[in-house]
């Protein structure tokens, strides 16, 4: 089994992923798009995801200014594609 990084870490490596794909969690949240446990489980995932490592870099590399289609790598992708369909 895989050792769980750090919560606060992945917490924020899955709002940058979230912002990468133009994807507001909190605003998700307030309209019910997204539910506490939802996200919760996002950021577990995020902790035990084996290409977590290389996430900050294709965040370093992203024009925050486009959306960008989240790598097939990530572990949250189902959850931030479901979110931008809602859009």
């Amino acid at each position: 089994m895989r050792n769980l990084g750090n919560p606060i870490t992945h917490f924020w490596l899955v709002q940058d992923m979230a912002r990468a794909a133009g994807v507001d969690l909190p605003d998700a949240r307030r309209q019910g798009r997204l539910t506490a446990g939802e996200w919760t489980a996002m950021i577990t995932r995020c902790r035990g995801c084996a290409w977590a490592e290389k996430c900050q870099s294709w965040l370093a590399a992203q024009d925050m200014g486009e959306p960008a289609q989240v790598p097939p790598a990530c572990a949250t992708r189902a959850v931030f594609d479901s979110l931008c369909q809602g859009d």
